[in-house]
């Protein structure tokens, strides 16, 4: 009987030959712990084992935004004040009563709406997730560090937008950003057409397309969560929440050494 250094140094002299082969089964080809061959995984269960990656990172993904203060309180996706009225930001807190308040809950409001609209991309995720083939797969396992995220915004950014634009719109509503941004909007561009406004340098009326700007805002804030879960379990075996993501992605680690 062979023992396990002689399959050892039987697999190692094989390795070019798996290298030159373009098949997954060939590249998925183990030893088990009792020196034993491992049956090759397959491309189906490679596929299901991408398709179970990708879910576990959406669902991490979206249930963190979802969370209150799963935008605003992060400060790399906390949605800012849009450039328009940025750009107007000194003017306002001068020449607006209440300025500085009115601005600040506008932020707040904006990132609640976006809280509020993240769960509407489960669906539209789980149907690109499905429709993967065989060859998405292998593109997604050995493409980049985030081929995956890449994969499914290519996939899904226009019926995202499509379905985020009336939540986050109603959302805005439902926070009071909407009302919000009409006290701080009318005011101040009441002054800026104001006959003192017109002489002011800098100063402009603002129309800013505040539901354009903030599902923009929260799809890419969506999007990076899915990278970031996407990059746990490519790197971080202890993501690899199930027997399969861990013969799947421990495959792709035995490619990367």
């Amino acid at each position: 009987m062979k023992t396990l250094r002689q399959y050892f140094w039987g697999l190692i002299l094989l390795i070019p030959f798996v290298q030159g082969c373009d098949t997954l089964t060939n590249v998925a080809n183990t030893i088990n712990k009792s020196g034993a061959i491992a049956k090759p995984l397959t491309e189906g269960q490679i596929a299901s084992g991408l398709k179970e990656a990708l879910s576990v990172g959406i669902s991490n993904g979206v249930k963190q935004l979802m969370q209150k203060d799963g935008y605003f309180g992060s400060s790399i996706l906390k949605i800012l004040l849009p450039k328009e009225v940025k750009e107007a930001q000194n003017l306002i807190t001068k020449h607006v009563p209440n300025g500085q308040n009115l601005l600040d809950n506008l932020v707040l409001k904006m990132n609640r709406a976006a809280e509020d609209a993240a769960n509407e991309a489960t669906p539209i995720f789980k149907d690109a997730i499905t429709g993967m083939s065989i060859n998405d797969a292998k593109g997604i396992l050995f493409g980049s560090d985030s081929a995956a995220t890449s994969y499914l915004k290519s996939k899904t950014q226009a019926r995202l937008t499509s379905a985020y634009a009336p939540k986050i719109n109603s959302s805005l509503g439902k926070v009071g950003a909407t009302q919000a941004w009409k006290a701080l909007a009318d005011p101040y561009n009441k002054f800026a057409n104001s006959t003192v406004g017109k002489f002011i340098q800098g100063v402009k009326p603002i129309n800013a397309d505040l539901g354009s700007y903030v599902t923009n805002r929260a799809l890419s804030g969506l999007f990076y969560k899915v990278k970031q879960e996407e990059g746990k379990i490519r790197d971080n075996p202890v993501a690899r929440v199930t027997s399969l993501l861990q013969r799947v992605f421990g495959e792709l680690d035995k490619k990367k050494n």
